[in-house]
């Protein structure tokens, strides 16, 4: 599955441009997180282009989408279009401005809308479902209540839950996935906070899982966050794009983890979708888990929604949060609020909710015989939710 030299020079040209924006809406915005959140790029081979202005930056990537369109893979055609469209529009809305909607549709190239009401119908009935089965009674919220306290992990013993739980997830993604190429000792430890706006973060860089306690938290959401943050998520996706350019089989954009990007949905759909890929959904627990993933994906946008395309006072926002969340409590609603608050971040929130879907349908579509094949498309080149069905 090598890739041409000329999509391999492309890589190199997207990743000094991509920079390059990076570094000048750090510049104009004082934002430290920037563009390019992550760059694996250890040894500084590659620097940022020096834009003067978004003006210069986008004549860059208007060429690059140019470009785009020639090279002879056609799934690098299509990502490579969608990323460098991708780019354009982050340019206009700093440099002039750009709608929320504008932001869904040309970012993420994803309908720019909630998820619909039918849609997180049918995921509280499948719920219901099996929480019935589990032997839970009354309303969903109070099957859900009786299930959450059922299986709380107290706030103290979290470090050593997600410890044991991110062991068995390595041992199992090298035992029935892939092969990791770092040691178990450089993968991921534990640190605890409070007061951020995330569930859990991968902090690549000093190699830590760092999951808010504030929110309820469960054995089998903690399952799910082993898995997602790090094997065969997170983690395996950063070791492997950063081996897979030092051997020169993927490309150099692969280095940076760029976000408000096409390459945003299935970095979270690869992450979520990674207990179905270690067949790690060992009863009904994880499998509710599993719908609750998916749902509170569905409100978080649909909060975001009510938020920045319907201007609803935050006050408002967070009540409506609270009449469907089910699980995860006070410190569950104040961390989605805080996350889907910040301008920079917000249309983020769809990438978790298209991002699994299209990461599910690509790997159900691959023969099991062809799964290792598959596994290198993924994980060897950056995707976007329409690359990633393209797999021949």
């Amino acid at each position: 599955m090598q890739l041409s030299n000329d999509t391999m020079q492309f890589g190199r040209d997207l990743t000094t441009a991509l920079l390059g924006v990076d570094a000048t809406y750090r510049r104009e915005s004082g934002d430290d997180d920037g563009l390019a959140v992550l760059n694996l790029d250890e040894a500084g081979e590659f620097q940022p282009e020096p834009f003067s202005s978004y003006q210069e930056a986008r004549l860059r990537f208007e060429d690059l989408t140019w470009r785009a369109t020639k090279l002879p893979e056609p799934d690098r055609r299509t990502y490579y279009h969608q990323v460098c469209h991708s780019t354009l529009a982050f340019i206009t809305w700093r440099s002039t401005a750009l709608p929320f909607t504008a932001q869904l549709a040309d970012f993420l190239h994803v309908l720019a809308a909630p998820a619909s009401e039918p849609e997180l119908d049918q995921l509280r009935t499948e719920m219901r479902t099996l929480l019935g089965r589990l032997g839970y009674h009354g309303d969903l919220a109070v099957q859900c209540a009786d299930w959450e306290e059922r299986h709380r992990v107290p706030a103290a013993d979290v470090p050593a839950v997600l410890t044991e739980l991110m062991s068995e997830a390595w041992d199992r993604t090298e035992a029935r996935l892939l092969s990791i190429p770092a040691p178990k000792s450089d993968g991921m430890q534990i640190a605890a906070v409070t007061g951020v706006a995330f569930n859990a973060r991968c902090n690549y860089r000093h190699r830590q899982v760092e999951i808010n306690t504030d929110p309820i938290l469960t054995r089998p959401g903690l399952k799910h966050l082993a898995v997602h943050e790090g094997y065969p998520g997170h983690y395996v996706q950063f070791t492997l794009r950063h081996q897979g350019y030092l051997n020169g089989t993927s490309p150099a954009d692969g280095l940076l983890s760029v976000v408000n990007t096409a390459s945003s949905a299935v970095f979270e759909g690869i992450a979520d979708h990674g207990m179905a890929m270690l067949d790690w959904l060992e009863g009904d627990d994880d499998r509710l888990q599993s719908l609750m993933t998916r749902y509170r994906s569905g409100i978080g946008t649909g909060a975001a929604w009510r938020l920045h395309a319907l201007g609803q006072p935050p006050a408002a926002v967070a009540d409506w949060l609270r009449t469907v969340a089910l699980t995860g409590g006070e410190g569950w609603i104040a961390n989605r609020m805080s996350f889907i608050a910040a301008p920079a971040r917000a249309v983020l929130i769809w990438s978790y909710w298209w991002g699994e879907p299209a990461v599910a349908a690509a790997w159900h579509r691959v023969a099991p015989s062809r799964r290792p094949e598959f596994l290198e498309f993924l994980y060897g080149r950056m995707h976007s939710t329409v690359s990633v069905g393209m797999f021949q």
